[in-house]
């Protein structure tokens, strides 16, 4: 078997498995009001009346960033410290148990030829966590198919929580197929949750129940900058995936005029971060000091996405920063919906044949350049918070807002009307 002796004696979800396990004491990970203070960021406090008052946590939330925590997946805890500011969170931080990292490699590679489609109810070797009250929701944040294999480790969720979340970030249309050994496990949540809204229609269709969409957000407290573009003194960045055509012209130009150009020299999906609050407050102070921010639709040339577009975070987290999005906007309902107003995205060929002389006129052109620095601002505020995406999913999963939820709005929306 993938989980060795001594690991959970559950039934899993429906599927008839049981694995033998010892809970022991300390396994028993249940994290009260203290850790979900802990987690916490501290962009946004509370105005609410009797904020400090302790109140029962209503919303059950694992998160797994004590041992995933790749770059691209700290956005997603953003997301998790905001809904713990506005709401009353059990925020349970999953550990993993002796041999975790083997045993999760050997699942993920069955999966896929997994004909019983019973290993997507396994816990990959994380230490089990027994709930021991009941709750108005679970909601379980992934960020990629294989998160769904932690929440695993939770037992008792169907029982213990009225109903269920899952918000899933990463799911391409043309995967959907070879997902097919466990995308039935799907079925275990009331409410299915997509971030690209092309795959909402076809992974509804494939299971023949509704699956909705709702889009990424940040963090827009933390990555408000109050800073002009013409004030700021990284002149472009560029974080992540990028075109190489526009990477090399900024390189060149770095190298004989004064351009400052900050862009990312290590590559792999083996590197972590230290610090995930550290990790995210650093990406927002240099965006905040950045005049060009260098972007591309999401995953762009990886195998999974298969040519669709898709809105990454750093739309997003550029926007919310202030700072001017230049390169390649996505060609998708995503971003038409979501950035529609002037100059959300400076086009640049991919190539970067003009790339310098574009940057080059903006420069020339301080009002232009701080209008759209307003703009992006602004809008960021009063569009792409992750309050608002917390707002959509309460709606779906029938739950009412909080004081709270109002109070960050009203933060939000004197921050638009102060930089509008």
């Amino acid at each position: 078997m993938l989980l060795a002796d001594g690991h959970d004696e559950t039934l899993a979800a429906r599927g008839g498995i049981r694995q033998r396990t010892r809970l022991t004491r300390r396994q028993d990970l249940r994290v009260g009001t203290q850790a979900m203070e802990a987690a916490r960021t501290d962009s946004a406090p509370s105005s609410s009346p009797g904020a400090g008052a302790a109140a029962a946590p209503r919303i059950c939330m694992p998160t797994w960033r004590a041992f995933a925590r790749m770059p691209f997946q700290c956005y997603r805890y953003e997301a998790q410290d905001v809904l713990c500011q506005v709401d009353e969170i059990d925020m349970i931080p999953l550990q993993p148990d002796g041999g975790f990292r083997l045993r999760e490699k050997l699942q993920r590679r069955l999966l896929w030829r997994d004909y019983s489609r019973r290993l997507a109810y396994l816990n990959p070797g994380l230490r089990p966590v027994t709930l021991q009250q009941d709750y108005d929701a679970f909601f379980a944040v992934c960020e990629n198919w294989w998160d769904l294999l932690y929440v695993n480790a939770i037992k008792g969720w169907e029982d213990r929580c009225r109903t269920s979340v899952l918000w899933l970030d990463e799911l391409f249309v043309q995967m959907i197929p070879r997902y097919r050994h466990w995308l039935p496990s799907l079925r275990r949540f009331d409410h299915l949750v997509v971030g690209h809204a092309s795959s909402a229609k076809a992974l509804g269709e494939w299971l023949e129940r509704p699956c909705h969409y709702v889009s990424p957000g940040a963090d827009v407290l933390r990555f408000h900058g109050h800073t002009r573009p013409a004030d700021r003194p990284i002149d472009v960045i560029s974080v992540g995936r990028r075109f190489e055509g526009i990477h090399r012209k900024l390189l060149d130009r770095a190298d004989s005029e004064r351009l400052f150009y900050v862009h990312d020299t290590l590559v792999g999906l083996s590197l972590e971060v230290a610090d995930v609050k550290q990790h995210r407050n650093m990406l927002a102070n240099m965006l905040k000091r950045s005049k060009f921010f260098v972007v591309g639709p999401g995953m762009m040339g990886a195998d999974e996405a298969c040519g669709e577009h898709v809105v990454g975070a750093r739309f997003y987290e550029g926007t919310a920063a202030g700072a001017i999005l230049v390169g390649q906007a996505p060609r998708c309902p995503g971003f038409d919906e979501g950035f529609d107003w002037p100059d959300a995205v400076i086009e640049l060929q991919v190539d970067g044949s003009d790339a310098i002389e574009k940057l080059r006129a903006l420069l020339e052109d301080p009002d232009r350049m701080a209008a759209i620095s307003r703009r992006n601002a602004a809008q960021a505020a009063m569009r792409h918070d992750w309050l608002y995406r917390w707002q959509e999913i309460y709606a779906i999963a029938g739950l009412p807002e909080t004081g709270r939820m109002k109070d960050r709005q009203e933060t939000l929306a004197r921050l638009a009307a102060g930089v509008s």
